[in-house]
């Protein structure tokens, strides 16, 4: 019989928050325990996941909407709480594995909180190893914590590396690794056309339906930049082998 995981995520009612908990609820009745779920200001999207998913507490990083949950919750028995210390506290709760998913620095502490307990988490916070890489890595490899790559290209490379049979150094015959960019809706645009373009423009992606600053950062190739460091962090390799390459159909994610 197959055991219950506990699970908590960091984010929950963003993108990648909400593509977790669709999965959890396609899950079989049993496989998961939702321990926490964590969100910034939006108190009816995660109440109603709290209560969808059962999870034991529910938490809004913005501590004025605390009154608004606490009466969205009314009934449920799900525990409420809001602020930042309530936040690093979620997370720091037992769990066997975590999402972590909260956009932009505003995350990190609530990453560490995670990682200094062990388990698993799988990393959708790219700024977090931009800003603390060192800091973050070593957190992990002190609490013997798992650190999973959410976002899709780096995602790639793991599996990819995972499928070299247990090398004793899979890097060792690794000549470069290549992060593939769609180049977003600004590619094929003149000097002067990009000079023109209005932020309402820059969010609508040709392929992917992503939150505002992430779309902003791919329009401008920012995202690709961040995603090179965070590359650079999770697979020992110079910066000189990691490489990006300009690939529109977005049909491969890494190489």
């Amino acid at each position: 019989m197959a055991l219950t995981r506990s699970v908590s995520i960091l984010g929950c009612t963003g993108s990648v928050g909400r593509s977790t908990v669709a999965l959890l609820e396609e899950a079989p009745p049993g496989a998961f325990r939702v321990e926490a779920l964590v969100a910034n200001r939006d108190v009816a999207g995660l109440a109603a996941q709290a209560r969808r998913l059962g999870a034991r507490l529910a938490v809004v990083a913005d501590p004025a909407w605390y009154d608004a949950l606490r009466d969205a919750l009314a009934g449920s028995g799900i525990e409420a709480a809001a602020g930042p210390e309530a936040v690093v506290a979620a997370a720091a709760r037992p769990v066997d594995w975590t999402m972590a998913a909260i956009v932009g620095a505003a995350g990190l502490p609530a990453i560490l909180a995670a990682l200094s307990r062990g388990g698993v988490l799988a990393l959708a916070n790219k700024e977090s190893l931009v800003c603390a890489g060192e800091i973050v890595l070593a957190t992990a490899r002190a609490a013997g914590a798992t650190l999973l790559p959410v976002d899709s290209e780096h995602n790639a490379i793991f599996q990819a590396l995972e499928a070299r049979g247990g090398a004793a150094d899979p890097y060792a015959t690794v000549e470069k690794i290549v992060l593939t960019a769609s180049g977003g809706p600004c590619r094929t645009m003149s000097a002067a056309e990009m000079a023109a373009v209005t932020p309402e423009a820059a969010v609508r992606h040709p392929i992917w339906s992503m939150g505002a600053k992430i779309s902003i950062d791919s329009a401008t190739m920012m995202n690709k930049g961040l995603e090179v460091i965070e590359a650079v962090r999770l697979f020992p390799v110079p910066e000189a082998r990691v490489e990006v390459l300009v690939h529109p159909q977005s049909t491969v994610h890494g190489l």
